[in-house]
């Protein structure tokens, strides 16, 4: 019996099909259908090509779906599977976003460290840009679900990590979500934490001052009392 090469779709930093290790070179409303399949799972024929091309009549949708369909069919067979009225991509296909979902999920409702040593973990740890470059609603949709799970990861290993007194691992994982959204407070916090746990007071100083100043110049509003009160009374004190 033949053993089936493994087919990997890669959806973080670019779209990206492999078979084995050779990639699958395919044209953009072929690429459009796998990703819209892997994010959103079995729909109808209807649906898809609706939101797929939705400023198109229903006639020329349905034509660049089967378009879609016949190039997969011949050049990457039993990936996406059909019926006459739905479709979904193969179980056999690995997707990067669906390996991230579910090491987000263990990393968010359990104790257990995943193991961040390899740099080929980190990402399937925390995730990445989903399709940069697409601006299909259905993608800013997935887009924005991520990115929240991501900042909600990062900040969750930060503080694990920081516990177990790793904290090289716990700052990494801080300053990238600090870097994704430097906005959140959530975010500060975690890499305040980490400061704090290491010893080093007044880098965590240095680092609420800066969001604070971040926070005037573009908001006009200051850090809450939860933030400002996890330095206690050092901050009087290095005034």
């Amino acid at each position: 019996m033949t053993e089936r090469l493994a087919n990997r779709l890669s959806l973080f930093g670019c779209w990206q099909l492999l078979h084995g290790r050779h990639i699958v070179e395919v044209p953009a409303r072929s690429r459009r259908l796998m990703a819209f399949l892997a994010l959103r799972g079995r729909r109808s024929r209807a649906f898809v090509a609706g939101a797929l091309w939705p400023d198109v009549d229903e006639h020329r949708a349905q034509a660049s779906l089967r378009a879609a369909l016949s190039f997969l069919h011949r050049h990457a067979p039993e990936l996406v599977l059909t019926t006459p009225s739905e479709l979904w991509l193969a179980e056999h296909v690995s997707v990067d976003v669906h390996t991230f979902r579910l090491n987000a999920n263990r990393v968010l409702t359990s104790q257990t460290l995943p193991d961040l040593s390899h740099p080929s973990r980190w990402s399937i740890i925390v995730g990445g840009d989903l399709l940069p470059g697409w601006y299909d609603d259905w993608v800013r949709l997935e887009r924005d679900r991520i990115h929240h799970t991501r900042l909600h990861v990062l900040e969750t290993l930060a503080c694990r990590l920081a516990e177990a007194e790793s904290f090289a691992q716990a700052l990494e994982c801080a300053l990238t979500a600090v870097e994704i959204d430097p906005l959140r407070e959530s975010a500060r916090r975690s890499l305040i934490q980490v400061h704090l746990a290491e010893g080093n007071t007044v880098e965590a100083v240095r680092e609420y001052r800066r969001f604070s100043s971040i926070l005037d110049a573009e908001l006009g509003i200051k850090p809450t009392s939860q933030l400002t009160s996890m330095l206690g009374t050092t901050l009087s004190q290095l005034v």
